[in-house]
């Protein structure tokens, strides 16, 4: 398969060779909003009405029972349940590292402010089921919710055609530590996490990837009635790599990603001609052995790979990309990783695969797609919490600090401010 080359392109070039793949959910708002409303409206009928149309089964009982949990238990191999759980302990150790530690701080005498983390105390969690279930994002969004202290962490994820949820994930939730599991999928199960129904309850933030209608869910729930995680889009990697590079590495990289699906975009940034000839000859060799073909190929089709003059162009142009995963796999990566500013999560050196982090390292693997890695985080312990500040003023404090309010409210022409502190001054 013959993949997309360019060869030192100008800089005014990069706006057109970093562009994504489109994924324009508003045209899907109108079927989206009008099962939202149903869920709203008529509660667990419209969720087993919507999931007998889209997953084609109809489940009476939306709750995931305890026994219907014990039995996914049984039917895994003992090997998959020990890398489930090493990853999980993982996952916590990393996670738990980032636990905020509030320090006071006197601001000028007398005058006190301090910060409080407190969790959200209910969170939903989205977990796909289609063509591949992710059980390892079980574990990326219940372990740090766990951490956090959120009272009630929710999960819903699609059934099969026999109205069963695969093992996996039900064992994943199971030692990460849900509250609830519900059989509901797509569109129907954010809305029901955000107006809650008869049988799943209302959550205050939704996490998790999905499907276009998932998508285009979350962003119209999120524009009043619950928070979400962030904006989502098809899944992505960039890899920095020079001639010492070893192109199966790459190679294996490159198909790793777009294995995700036919949206996902791979993209090989390099200085050397010779590797990039290499890496193509390897991906051809790959590819054919690998059974998520057709989506790979599909996903080849709007990736790439650019040659360019020095490593500073390597840099500049990904930190304009801003990718969802960076891969550096050159000489001097501990020297250009510090110049990073702009990725979702990097992974550095030849034996740091992506599938590390999608898996079993111990970060998360939710991050932000499309380039809005320049403004948001991935997903992280602070996802589930918030921080509420604090303060305290003593009466020489306020007698410090009291003037300054006084004039910057007087002109501010907001005279009910300045005499909230005018009136203490006076009874001093």
């Amino acid at each position: 398969m013959n993949i997309k080359t360019y060869k030192y392109p100008d800089k005014k070039e990069w706006e057109v060779l970093r562009q994504r793949p489109e994924l324009n959910v508003t045209s899907l708002f109108d079927t989206v909003q009008t099962v939202l409303n149903d869920v709203r409206i008529e509660g667990d009928e419209a969720v087993r009405r919507y999931g007998e149309r889209f997953d084609k089964v109809r489940i009476t009982d939306l709750p995931v029972s305890e026994s219907e949990i014990s039995e996914a238990e049984l039917l895994l191999t003992d090997e998959l349940k020990q890398a489930i759980l090493t990853a999980r302990r993982n996952i916590e150790k990393f996670h738990a590292s980032q636990r905020f530690e509030g320090h006071g701080v006197e601001t000028m005498p007398g005058v006190m402010c301090w910060q409080k983390a407190v969790a959200i105390e209910k969170v939903g969690l989205y977990i796909p089921g289609g063509t591949a279930p992710l059980f390892s994002t079980v574990l990326m969004l219940v372990v740090p919710a766990r951490i956090a202290g959120c009272k009630e962490i929710v999960l819903c994820t699609p059934p099969d055609r026999e109205g069963k949820v695969h093992p996996a994930i039900l064992f994943a939730a199971k030692v990460s530590g849900v509250s609830k599991i519900f059989k509901v999928g797509g569109i129907q199960a954010i809305a029901a996490l955000t107006y809650g129904t008869e049988s799943i309850p209302k959550v205050y933030k939704i996490f998790g990837p999905g499907n276009q209608y998932v998508v285009a869910a979350k962003q119209l729930v999120s524009l009043k009635d619950v928070a979400i995680d962030m904006p989502a889009g098809p899944s992505e990697v960039e890899i920095i790599a020079d001639d010492l590079a070893d192109p199966a590495y790459i190679a294996a990289d490159f198909l790793s990603q777009a294995e995700h699906g036919a949206d996902s975009q791979s993209v090989l940034v390099t200085t050397s001609e010779t590797l990039a000839e290499a890496v193509k000859k390897e991906i051809e060799c790959q590819l054919s052995k690998l059974p998520r073909r057709g989506f790979i190929e599909k996903s080849l089709l709007h990736s790439c790979i650019i040659i360019l003059k020095s490593d500073d162009e390597m840099i500049d142009f990904s930190n304009r990309y801003a990718p969802e995963h960076l891969i550096i796999q050159t000489a001097n990566y501990a020297e250009l990783s510090a110049e990073i500013t702009n990725a979702g999560s990097v992974f550095l050196g030849p034996y740091t695969p992506e599938s590390a982090g999608d898996y079993a390292s111990g970060t998360n693997h939710t991050l932000p797609t499309k380039g809005y890695a320049k403004m948001y985080s991935g997903v992280n312990l602070d996802s589930f919490v918030r921080k509420i500040t604090f303060q305290e003023i003593t009466e020489d404090g306020l007698r410090l600090l009291g003037p300054t309010i006084e004039v910057m409210a007087a002109n501010e022409q907001l005279n009910a401010h300045k005499n909230a502190v005018t009136i203490r001054l006076k009874k001093r």
